[in-house]
């Protein structure tokens, strides 16, 4: 899939959640030639969707993506406040085992926080029309290829 073809397929979505969230990112995987979650790990012990957390507050609950020691990622609908997302995302961030990265997405827009210890908290936001950028698309490779530095650029 080209970034035209991710950013034309995605412009006019108006799937909700549960509609279009695991095939915006299995889009993404074709889009930046990473495997996908059931490729990467078929028994779903280091890689998969809606992987079964509890929170922090003893509830249960799902993250949409996870893939260990890289990151924790969650989806919203388009327009979607994307700051209530990161604070569900941090409620289940103890069980996905503290990844370096909480990544937040409403389809439109990725916001990647880094979580690393002892450094400052970033957050690096791509738009679906960056997409087409080669330098915003590295940004999204990078939790898949260096998951315990802290130099996004």
């Amino acid at each position: 899939m080209t970034a035209q073809e991710f950013v034309q397929k995605w412009a006019p979505s108006e799937l909700r959640e549960r509609q279009g969230s695991q095939e915006h990112f299995l889009d993404l995987c074709r889009l930046l030639d990473e495997p996908a979650p059931a490729e990467a790990d078929p028994s779903g012990k280091t890689c998969c969707f809606d992987m079964g957390v509890e929170k922090n507050t003893g509830e249960d609950g799902f993250a949409d993506v996870w893939k260990k020691g890289c990151f924790g990622w969650e989806y919203k609908g388009k327009h979607k406040n994307l700051t209530e997302a990161y604070a569900q995302l941090q409620r289940y961030s103890d069980s996905l085992l503290n990844p370096p990265l909480l990544i937040v997405s409403d389809m439109d827009e990725i916001a990647t926080h880094t979580n690393f210890t002892n450094t400052v908290h970033e957050v690096h936001r791509i738009f679906l029309s960056d997409l087409v950028m080669v330098d915003k698309r590295r940004l999204l490779k990078w939790p898949s290829r260096n998951p315990c530095g802290s130099d996004l650029g």
